[in-house]
């Protein structure tokens, strides 16, 4: 019993101290009991509360709430999704933790060197929209993404949603493999000018033929244009291969 309380003692204090993944994987019952000390600290949960406030989380089934964890209150506030809400203490730090942990595995995943991560309710399409229209803050002028070609809808209507015009650059065959065309790619920067080119948009996941783009050659490319690179990475944190090709 002793080793029992002291293991997940321990497990406790990796994730809210460190904020790393735990090395034991916690059992369904330790995960709830941390979501209900979690929930006990949003403001809406609290003995005696009557939530007339805007932001207060009000929720009339019961079913729903417990479906949730009475994590009902939400997160951040004034438009920054990873900022404290002062009511929701709770939710607040479930956040906080959650980008950590998924710091720390991406890292063992491969990526040692990335700085910071936070994880959003969007699937692919709509998360590099965002990244597009974060980009257009800096680049103001352009109005072009390269993008080696790959079939896939949310890929290409991200960029047309966010207002950008794709260039598609046709991958080349060598071999069985469909691979990226760097000569193709260098020469559209140069028709079209760096300046008004938004970044390149690359891919690691993919379909075969297709293989991963050569990331790093055009990392090369963007550092001597000075453009930003877009790489969109789904399906690709369990790969080593694409993990190891963001890295370099």
């Amino acid at each position: 019993m002793r080793v029992f309380l002291i293991s997940t003692f321990m497990n406790y204090l990796s994730i809210t101290i460190k904020g790393k993944c735990p090395e034991d994987g916690w059992d369904e019952s330790t995960i709830e009991l941390f979501l209900h000390e979690l929930a006990i600290m949003d403001s809406n949960n609290f003995l005696g509360n009557c939530g007339v406030g805007e932001r207060e989380g009000r929720v009339a089934s019961g079913l729903v709430a417990r479906r949730h964890y009475r994590l009902i209150h939400g997160i951040g506030r004034s438009g920054d999704i990873s900022a404290v809400q002062p009511k929701a203490a709770g939710s607040s730090l479930l956040n906080k933790l959650t980008n950590s942990v998924v710091l720390d595995i991406i890292k063992q995943a491969g990526v040692r060197t990335v700085a910071n991560c936070f994880v959003v309710p969007m699937a692919t399409g709509m998360s590099l929209t965002l990244c597009f229209l974060t980009l257009r803050h800096k680049r103001p002028k352009a109005k072009y993404i390269i993008w080696p070609r790959i079939d896939q809808k949310s890929c290409f209507k991200s960029m047309i949603t966010a207002g950008f015009e794709p260039v598609v650059i046709e991958n080349v065959l060598e071999g069985d493999e469909l691979r990226t065309d760097i000569e193709a790619v260098e020469a559209k920067i140069k028709t079209l000018g760096a300046e008004n080119i938004l970044c390149v948009h690359s891919t690691t996941s993919c379909f075969a033929p297709r293989v991963p783009d050569r990331l790093e050659e055009l990392a090369i490319i963007c550092a001597n244009y000075d453009i930003p690179h877009i790489v969109n990475n789904a399906y690709g944190v369990q790969s080593s291969k694409c993990m190891h090709l963001i890295q370099q």
